[in-house]
């Protein structure tokens, strides 16, 4: 189970955003006991911000009856109402306000926190002072997938989404309580393996793209070096899609990260290697044309749980390597054995 205090550095990275120095100390220092106390506290960090600096603001539609046309006249609406001859029409027209569904979504999701028990009476009690902030005009939406897809499509970018992306995981963590309407329990995330997974692939390709500059860091298509009778045939060939590829001129490095709780399984009453994996890491390998001179190198990289595992091997004539990562050591070990895993075995 990942420490609260290294849970905020994994969503920071996998969310693509540097860690701030100044929440970061407060997120160290703080004793969070569940990991829905360090997502209120981001949530409440970065709408403080907002209000501070003025909430977005966007276009929205509004349709009124007006005694002027403006923007779009809605004929039938207006004739249905016999407003022509009193010098009136409804209309419809695109105004500029904080209304927008980000700061709605934003404000629906605090509101759902400080009705939860889940969070200690001391953070609820800030969460309803920032409420008091939020402009009248801003009317909440409740936290939804539906409310979540539709924020989504808008494409937030800078902080807007990184507080989606907050407001994304309180959802998933939120199951409904049957005796109380509109109340909401929580669970860990943090046991939801699918979840984790994803947030470790994230995190894990993220920080190389902002802790390095040796590699460019992608997530790449590997097309088969395959030839079959028609193009039909190929299609039916399944993809291969990296979860981050790492190169430079002279080195490419795939590497696939696998959130299991062992990178071991015991077979025949020995502890072997994950065979679905290797053999995906492999067919990478082989199928992966490299530039002249270039070194192609594979890694697997496992959460370190049940045990640790460091293991080199040359499969195919490429270096191959089967690694675990502790993610239960101080951030500062963390970041130093993922940038250890670039090194080449006599820089280490």
């Amino acid at each position: 189970m990942i420490p609260i205090q290294n849970l905020y550095y994994l969503l920071c990275y996998a969310w693509n955003r540097l860690p701030e120095p100044a929440e970061q100390q407060t997120v160290e220092a703080a004793a969070f006991h569940r990991p829905l106390e360090l997502l209120a506290h981001l949530l409440l960090t970065g709408t403080r911000r907002l209000l501070r600096q003025g909430l977005p603001t966007g276009y929205s539609e509004q349709t009124q009856e007006l005694p002027e046309l403006r923007g779009r006249l809605l004929l039938a609406s207006t004739l249905a109402r016999n407003l022509l001859p009193q010098g009136r029409a409804i209309c419809t027209y695109d105004e500029l306000s904080v209304a927008t569904p980000a700061n709605q979504l934003l404000l629906g999701t605090l509101q759902q926190l400080a009705r939860t028990r889940a969070l200690p009476a001391t953070l609820r009690h800030e969460v309803k002072r920032v409420l008091q902030r939020f402009p009248p005009a801003v009317a909440p939406l409740p936290l939804s997938a539906a409310t979540l897809r539709a924020v989504r499509r808008l494409r937030p970018t800078g902080l807007p989404a990184f507080l989606l992306n907050v407001c994304e995981l309180i959802h998933h963590s939120a199951l409904p309580t049957p005796e109380a309407a509109g109340a909401s329990r929580f669970h860990d995330f943090r046991r939801d393996e699918r979840l984790m997974a994803q947030l470790f692939e994230q995190f894990v390709r993220n920080f190389y793209r902002l802790e390095q500059r040796q590699f460019r860091v992608s997530s790449e298509t590997i097309p088969w070096q395959a030839q079959a009778e028609t193009a039909e045939a190929l299609a039916l060939l399944p993809a291969m899609i990296t979860d981050t590829s790492l190169e430079s001129p002279d080195r490419k490095i795939i590497l696939d990260t696998k959130y299991y709780a062992a990178a071991l399984r015991p077979r025949y009453h020995q502890q072997k290697l994950i065979s679905p994996h290797l053999y995906q890491l492999y067919a990478y390998l082989q199928n992966q044309p490299a530039l002249p001179g270039q070194q192609l190198e594979g890694i697997l990289l496992y959460p370190a749980a049940a045990q640790t595992l460091d293991v080199r091997y040359t499969l195919g004539g490429h270096p191959v390597r089967v690694v675990t990562l502790d993610l239960a050591q101080p951030w500062e070990g963390i970041a130093a054995d993922l940038l250890g895993l670039l090194q080449l075995p006599d820089q280490q």
